[in-house]
C-alpha cells in the first residue's frame, strides 16, 4: 500500500467561513443533492461500479458500491477552519479528506480540499489520474452549494 495526496487549487466561496463550515459539517445537508438520478449518472461514468442505497445523517454518509458497504464519516471538526472526513466500510481503498477554510473578508472564504488515499499500486494506476481530476471537481462542487 502506498499513500498519495491529491490537492485542489484554492477556491473562493462567497460566504463567511463560519456559514460554510456549519453547512459542510452537517452531512444531512448532502442528502438533498444525492438522488437516484445523480447515482445513475455516476454509475454511467464509472465502468463496472454501481453506487446505490445512499443515506446520510449529521456525521456520516453510507452507500453501497457494487454491493459492498462504504461510506464517509466526519472524524475531526476544528470550527470554523477545518473539516476532516474519513472512509468507512469494507472497500479496498482508505481515504481521508481535509476541507480547509480561511476567511478572506466578512463575505468570502478561501477553500482547499486535500484527498489522501492508501491504495495498492494496481488501484493507483487505475484511479490516480481520475482522482486528480476528481478532487478539482469536488472542490468546484463545494463552491456551488447553497450555503445558508
Amino acid at each position: 500500500m502506498s499513500t498519495q495526496d491529491y490537492v485542489s487549487q484554492i477556491k473562493h466561496i462567497d460566504h463567511d467561513n463560519e456559514t460554510v463550515f456549519n453547512y459542510l459539517s452537517d452531512f444531512s445537508n448532502i442528502s438533498q443533492f444525492i438522488n437516484s438520478e445523480l447515482l445513475e449518472k455516476l454509475n454511467g461514468k464509472i465502468p463496472r461500479v454501481t453506487i446505490s442505497d445512499f443515506s446520510s445523517d449529521r456525521d456520516s454518509c453510507r452507500f453501497l458500491v457494487s454491493g459492498q458497504e462504504a461510506g464517509i464519516a466526519i472524524i475531526e471538526r476544528q470550527p470554523p477552519k477545518l473539516l476532516k472526513v474519513g472512509s468507512t466500510g469494507s472497500m479496498p481503498l482508505n481515504v481521508t479528506l481535509w476541507i480547509q477554510l480561511l476567511p478572506v473578508s466578512p463575505y468570502q472564504t478561501k477553500m482547499r480540499v486535500t484527498l489522501r488515499t492508501e491504495m495498492n499500486v494496481m488501484l493507483k494506476m487505475m484511479f490516480g489520474k481520475k482522482l486528480e481530476t476528481g478532487i478539482e471537481q469536488i472542490a468546484d462542487a463545494l463552491t456551488m452549494l447553497p450555503y445558508r
